[in-house]
């Protein structure tokens, strides 16, 4: 991180117009997952092994995003069970079939005033020809919690 991303937390481009510190670090974080994600194999010891990956770094997390990250684990878990936790560039993330159908951004490692819940692609949260795929948060109440169980009881649904 340069000392102007230090002091203002805002993300600049490199002169040359490259990659900035942090997004080196999140692809060197993302192919470390990998990594680990290959050397674990497959089956159910990988599927517990991801999750308590997760739970590692939710537990990591400073307030509110660890409140905000708990309680999307427990709805993702509770009403989508057929996700896989994993870690997605060091982030929590759900994924349906080995594609990430969402994932939680702290607020905290993107120096943001808010974290985010996203949805990929795989999410099934079309609604005719535009809809919202990210949505940030800076507190979760009951009725985010509520909205977020309706996202991501369409977003999983099976065909």
């Amino acid at each position: 991180m340069t000392p102007h991303e230090k002091k203002s937390g805002k993300r600049v481009e490199p002169a040359d117009g490259g990659w900035t510190d942090a997004e080196k670090a999140a692809m060197k974080e993302r192919a470390a997952e990998v990594r680990k994600a290959a050397s674990r194999g497959s089956g159910k010891q990988k599927a517990a092994a991801d999750a308590q990956d997760v739970l590692d770094v939710i537990a990591t997390m400073s307030q509110p995003d660890r409140e905000i990250a708990e309680r999307i684990h427990a709805i993702v878990t509770t009403e989508a069970p057929h996700l896989a936790p994993r870690l997605w560039y060091g982030m929590p993330a759900y994924a349906l079939k080995g594609k990430v159908l969402c994932f939680y951004l702290s607020a905290e490692k993107e120096k943001e005033r808010y974290g985010t819940l996203g949805f990929n692609a795989v999410a099934t949260l079309d609604d005719g020809t535009m809809w919202p795929t990210s949505f940030a948060l800076t507190a979760m109440t009951d009725e985010h919690a509520a909205l977020i169980t309706k996202l991501i009881k369409k977003a999983a649904a099976r065909p």
